[in-house]
């Protein structure tokens, strides 16, 4: 029996007989050849079938395929310097393992956004859409790679959670047996009782924020990587999301340049991403909103529109940073040499994605912590174990989040985040 290769393993195969398994992607005809595509989940390859080669009834079968039938090719690997795999297979025979029982619903021509979410299942499918998983896959397999090569042990934190992190208004609340919990917004408070254990740690996994937004940055339910370092200021905490950034964007353009080229991604921008990136106070950030007619003052969020108008002005992510204390999370410190401002970082990507990364030094001192939790009216009794880190060998210490769908979003030069994660979770939409 020939050997099973995979569509990206083929060119290794050259003047090889193998078995490729797959799915019909589509197929057209000239005469006395059947031009197959056929696709496996790592590409997508021509498969040549002749009437001479695999005989006249399979030949007519071949013609009669429909869209997304399952089936087994066998053939000899030719070099074909025409075809974006540098090969095709050349048929003997096919076998098919399931013909659809009806129509495929997505056929080549154009769908709606709506239609396709609603058959996201089967989008998936589609060369577009497996090109976005797997550089998707490839960011995670990135980021894995770079805190597990510099000593960071991860940290699994909870799903649910008995209080918010990140402010009350945007809470899935769940019953817990006779109690009410919350999914988490976040794995950072956690991260930060792990910190004081291990030194370094990373938590990673999904957070759930309901917020009504209906933008194209938003989802419900979305995935983070949340490191946390003790003994870390905020000057570090900067520098390592600086280069944290630009080792997952390097890795992601060196094994995923072929999908990049499939979403038709300008790859020359993302060469760009290189150390070291631009540094402003929020201050300067007002500044330059306000010079390009933006009605900004100190005090405003920055939103969408105006990360959008910071990120025209610099060719890689640009670094916010002490943004005012008022608008910022509880557990922020605040910046003793300006006491207003909050010892945070926000990373705004290029191009208009917005922000990627928010990040800040965590208070460490004990009285500090409760008066703002009395501050944010946060029930005290939720709070007991957070506090007790500052109780038993308080430390300096930072950290921050990165939001993967937004990275995707980024890398691929997406529009809407619903593209970036298989089965995207929205205000209206918690199917399939």
């Amino acid at each position: 029996m020939p050997a099973h290769v995979y569509v990206e393993d083929l060119h290794k195969h050259i003047g090889e007989e193998v078995t490729l398994k797959g799915w019909l992607y589509g197929k057209r005809s000239s005469g006395k050849l059947h031009f197959l595509q056929v696709r496996d989940g790592t590409g997508i390859v021509q498969c040549v079938a002749g009437k001479n080669d695999i005989g006249e009834e399979a030949f007519a079968r071949a013609d009669k395929l429909a869209q997304e039938t399952s089936l087994t090719v066998d053939g000899v690997v030719r070099e074909d310097k025409r075809s974006p795999l540098g090969v095709e297979l050349h048929a003997k025979s096919f076998t098919v393992v399931a013909a659809p029982t009806q129509e495929y619903p997505i056929s080549p021509k154009e769908h709606g956004n709506a239609f396709l979410m609603e058959h996201r299942h089967l989008w998936l499918r589609s060369k577009r859409q497996v090109a976005i998983l797997r550089v998707r896959s490839e960011i995670i397999r990135a980021i894995r790679n770079y805190f597990d090569s510099r000593g960071f042990t991860l940290l699994d934190a909870p799903i649910f959670t008995p209080a918010a992190c990140e402010g009350t208004s945007n809470l899935f609340e769940v019953n817990y047996f006779d109690a009410k919990a919350y999914l988490t917004q976040s794995g950072q408070l956690y991260g930060e009782a792990g910190a004081m254990a291990l030194g370094k740690v990373y938590v990673f996994g999904p957070t759930f924020r309901a917020e009504k937004s209906k933008t194209r940055r938003h989802l419900t339910e979305f995935w983070m990587v949340e490191p946390e370092v003790a003994y870390l200021d905020l000057e570090g905490d900067m520098d390592l999301a600086e280069d944290f950034i630009c080792e997952v964007v390097a890795q992601v353009v060196r094994n995923r340049r072929p999908e990049l080229e499939i979403l038709e991604r300008d790859i020359a921008k993302l060469e760009q991403v290189r150390k070291p990136f631009p540094r402003i106070r929020y201050e300067e950030a007002i500044a330059l909103l306000q010079k390009k007619g933006k009605d900004s003052k100190f005090g405003d969020d920055l939103g969408a529109d105006e990360e959008t108008a910071i990120s025209e002005e610099f060719d890689r992510p640009v670094l916010i940073h002490r943004y005012p204390a008022e608008i910022k999370s509880f557990y922020m410190k605040r910046d003793p040499q300006d006491p207003k401002c909050a010892l945070c970082v926000d990373v705004i990507a290029p191009e208009g994605y917005g922000e990627i990364i928010g990040g800040s030094q965590r208070e460490d001192d004990l009285a500090v912590l409760e008066a703002r939790l009395d501050e944010h009216k946060l029930p005290r009794e939720n709070f007991e174990w957070y506090l007790d880190l500052r109780r038993y060998g308080s430390v300096p210490h930072a950290g921050f989040g990165l939001g993967i769908e937004r990275t995707v979003a980024w890398l691929c030069g997406l529009h809407h985040v619903r593209e970036t994660i298989p089965f995207p979770r929205l205000l209206e939409k918690i199917t399939p």
